[in-house]
């Protein structure tokens, strides 16, 4: 079984991150450019639905939707069975390639996870199995989410859970200005009520910022969108949010979105550039995923 796993994990890579090959219908496995391994992923949003679109989302036939009632028996029956199969991972002898580790457990997959009627109860279950396997120092909870939905009464609560159990919320910002973020993300975020929810989410859950940067007939962002960018978060710093840094990534994985043809991955140097930029303004870690 382990071996088994194992091979299927070499199979892929950073750019390629299918859910279907887990054989499972909620969890999977990819290997994380955050992690520098595995991270088991929770798909909520098997039928491929979503509150935004974003261009560069690797979703084939996504659509505009929530999520489904989760079977949450076969949720946890698949967690327990995807960890079990990688908990020999690192035994001697297993592989003499590269030492793959399971380095968290994220709420991600082909939807925003806090759009599911049962994200609560989904994070319950993935709070109960890591604990029944002994991972709860070892292998963190993960949110990786688009942020619209945090302040919504049946989400806060989860997000505590969360944060009083070593999770991590990991909060898209792609851009600031409505315009930039319409072109993005597909949706009409006001600045403010993005700052609003940013401030919420941080204080329930450590946070990190998690934002795209690529080129889109042009950068996604301009030098005045990098600008507002780094007033943004120095703003929201000042007004309270308990941000631990921001991850900076460029573009990895095959757009499955009608922009795709548009869409190029910008040098690593332009990333590390707006790195320093970012730190200059506000203090902020920067970690860089080209």
């Amino acid at each position: 079984m382990i071996r088994w796993w194992l091979g299927t994990l070499m199979a892929l890579s950073t750019k390629d991150h299918p859910r279907e090959r887990s054989g499972w219908t909620y969890v999977y496995s990819v290997l994380s450019r955050r992690t520098g391994g595995v991270s088991v992923g929770i798909n909520l949003h098997p039928n491929k639905a979503c509150n935004w679109r974003c261009v560069y989302c690797q979703v084939p036939g996504l659509q505009l939707g929530v999520g489904p009632a989760i079977d949450l028996g076969l949720l946890e029956r698949e967690l327990e069975a995807e960890l079990e199969r990688s908990s020999g991972a690192n035994s001697p002898g297993v592989t003499e390639g590269p030492t793959l580790r399971v380095g968290d457990i994220a709420f991600s997959g082909d939807g925003e996870p806090t759009n599911s009627p049962d994200f609560a109860a989904a994070v319950e279950v993935g709070l109960s199995v890591r604990a029944r396997r002994g991972l709860e120092q070892a292998v963190p909870l993960v949110l990786i989410t688009n942020g619209s939905l945090v302040d919504r009464p049946k989400v806060r609560p989860a997000l505590e859970r969360l944060g009083g159990h070593g999770g991590r919320v990991w909060f898209k910002l792609d851009a600031v200005s409505e315009a930039a973020v319409g072109r993005m993300n597909s949706t009409r975020q006001a600045p403010e009520r993005v700052q609003a929810r940013l401030l919420e989410a941080s204080r329930a859950c450590p946070t990190w910022i998690q934002t795209m940067l690529l080129a889109f007939d042009g950068p996604s962002m301009d030098e005045r969108e990098r600008e507002r960018y780094c007033e943004f978060l120095h703003q929201s710093l000042s007004g309270g949010a308990q941000l631990r840094g921001v991850h900076l990534y460029g573009l990895a994985r095959q757009s499955h979105q009608p922009e795709a043809p548009q869409l190029r991955a910008l040098p690593s140097e332009e990333l590390h550039a707006f790195a320093r930029q970012i730190h200059r303004h506000t203090g902020l870690e920067v970690q860089v995923h080209p």
